[in-house]
This record gives C-alpha cells, structure tokens and sequence, in this order.
C-alpha cells in the first residue's frame, strides 16, 4: 500500500518573501484602473478604459530606451526560471535592452504576479510565469490583483505536458490498466504540490473517471520522484523533465501524458485522451505578461521578438532539452488560453474540493 510521506506539502521558505513596497503613483493608477474597470464593463463600456490608459503607456517608436524588468514568480533554478533564462537573452538582443530577471517567489506565484499587476504600463516591466496563473485564483480567491483584468497578454512561450508514472513494478502498464487496478484496489498518486498542473491532471483523471484517487502532495518534484523510485509511493504526475531520465533508463514507466497531443520527447507514450478521455487537457504551459494598458505598439514588438525567438533552431533544441515544446503565436492566442482556462480551472477546483495548504 503506499504511505504517505512525512515531508508532504507544506509551504517553501522561498513562499514567505515579502513583496517590494510599489511607488504610490503605481498602486494608485492601478487600484483606479481595477475600480473603473468593473464599472465600465457593468455599462459595456469596459474596452473604453483600455484605449484611455493606453495613452498614457510609451508608445514603441523609442521603446526601450532602458533596461527591462522580467518578473518570474519563483525561485532562482525551478522550471519557470529554466525557462526563462533559455529566452531572455535572445529577447534582450531583439529588443536592445537589457532584460534583467527577478525571482519574486511566494504563495504559489501569487507575490510576484502581484508586482507586475501594480507596476506602471509603460513596458518596462514584464512577467513571465506558467500554467498556475490560471489555477491559483479558483484556490486563492483574495488575491492583490484581478487576472483576468489585470494583465496584457504577450504570447506563449512553451508547453509542458505533464506524465503519469509509476514504478516499474506497479501492477499496470497503461491508464486502462491503471484504472481497473484502482477500481479493485486503494491508489494513491503523488504530485508536487497542492493546486499544481499535477495536481490537477489527478483530480480531473478521478472525476472524469469516477474512480477513486488519493492525493499525497510534495513539496516538489524531487521528493516525490525519490519515493517513486523507493517504491513508497507506485506513481504520481508531474512534468516530463521531472521523470524523462527516470523512465529512459527504466527506473519508472510512462503511463500517459496530460496534453492532447504526445509528447515529444515520449511519443511512445500515449495521451489521456487517445487512452479513453476525449479532450482531457491539462497543459504547464510558460507565457509572458505586461500590466494592462500597455499600449499595442509595445505588446507588438514584444510579441514579433518572443517568435522570432521561438524560431532560433538552438531556442527550440534548448527548450526541447527540457520536456518543453516551443509555442509562440499571436497574443490573442494566450488570451484565449487564460479565458479558457480560468472557467474550467474554478469548476474542477469546485467540484474536486481542492483547498489552499
């Protein structure tokens, strides 16, 4: 039977950092822009206040003219700062400026989005975070900032797919299997935090199957991946690069990926989807962000340097390198993401009773 970990979910130190103090002038433009945007939409007037704040953001004709901000809401060495150190410097050169990377970790990502939502729209500060942008309001329901309202979406940088494996001696070698051994038998799965994209992937596997999973959080990918392999507890979701040199050298097994499409790096392993769950989709995707009324002009140079980039053979095989898939595209590609994402996300939070640590 698995046993639960002793060292399971609880908050990192790195969740306790403080948020900086923002310039009053940056808090207040932003706590108007937040009160008369709900005003304004109730009149279906909410797109007059992007127009009007995008006025006074710099337009791009000398835009940047000084070194840029990229706020990543976790720590130095964890997936979201791997990857955005495999881009900044490409987007640095494009866009003649120094970009300049600050780890701003704490309350799931939460602390550091809240920096970019009180920064000025000027450009010149940008964030960069992935997937739990549009988990966390349906775990955290008072967050400092509106995610819908708040931000300016730039584009997508990157897919993730997260991997259900097991240990090599666990008594199934598909999600078929998988499940009919969890119909007769107790299972419990690992993940690598409360609320995560792994997370998650469990929770939509056990009501979209009505079958019966236990969710034994971590903190982080490496614990949980150290009691797979000890066989204390026989499988757990996480990211393709927290198993993929576990599974090639076979101390765990695939069992199925989360994204529509396989991955990649395991195009032997088959989806959730192709496996018996038409549209199940749970992606770790990495974005960019600016504060909303960033002008159009600016999200636009960003948005042409963010795919010229992703077009950089070596940007790709770097990416690659680490489970994740080069994306790109428009901005109204993210947007429709986040407008996606955020229903579907609040909805299995709901119904899978998922509550903050």
């Amino acid at each position: 039977m698995d046993k639960r970990p002793r060292d399971s979910a609880a908050p990192s130190p790195s969740e306790q950092q403080a948020d900086a103090p923002q310039t009053p002038c940056g808090a207040s433009v932003q706590h108007a822009r937040r009160r008369w945007s709900g005003a304004l939409a109730g009149l279906g007037l909410g797109g007059l206040l992007g127009r009007a704040t995008s006025v006074h953001a710099q337009g791009a004709g000398d835009y940047p003219n000084r070194p840029i901000r990229m706020i990543v809401p976790y720590p130095p060495g964890g997936g979201t700062d791997v990857i955005a150190r495999i881009v900044y410097q490409k987007m640095a050169e494009m866009l003649g400026q120094p970009v300049v990377i600050e780890n701003r970790g704490g309350a799931g990502g939460s602390v550091g989005t809240a920096v970019v939502a009180k920064a000025p729209a000027d450009g010149y500060t940008v964030l960069f975070t992935l997937s739990s942008h549009t988990i966390n309001p349906a775990i955290y329901p008072r967050m400092a900032f509106d995610t819908a309202a708040d931000f300016e979406p730039v584009g997508m940088v990157a897919s993730l797919p997260q991997i259900l494996a097991a240990h090599p001696t666990a008594p199934y070698k598909d999600l078929t299997e998988y499940l009919s051994h969890a119909r007769a038998n107790p299972v419990s799965y690992a993940s690598v935090g409360n609320g995560s994209p792994s997370h998650l992937a469990g929770e939509l596997l056990a009501l979209r199957s009505g079958i019966a999973l236990t969710h034994v959080p971590y903190r982080g990918a490496g614990p949980a991946v150290t009691d797979m392999l000890g066989n204390q507890i026989t499988n757990g979701w996480m990211s393709i690069p927290a198993a993929a040199q576990h599974i090639k050298n076979g101390k765990l097994k695939g069992i199925a990926v989360s994204t529509l499409k396989r991955a990649a790096a395991f195009p032997e392993i088959r989806t959730v989807a192709e496996q018996g769950f038409a549209d199940f989709e749970v992606d770790s995707w990495f974005a960019i962000f600016m504060p909303a009324g960033v002008g159009a002009p600016i999200v636009r140079k960003w948005n042409k340097a963010l795919n010229d980039v992703l077009a950089m053979p070596d940007i790709r095989e770097k990416l690659l390198q680490q489970g994740a898939e080069a994306v790109g595209g428009a901005p109204s590609v993210l947007a429709n993401v986040v407008a996606r994402e955020l229903p579907k996300w609040a909805k299995l939070v709901k119904d899978a009773n998922i509550k903050p640590d």
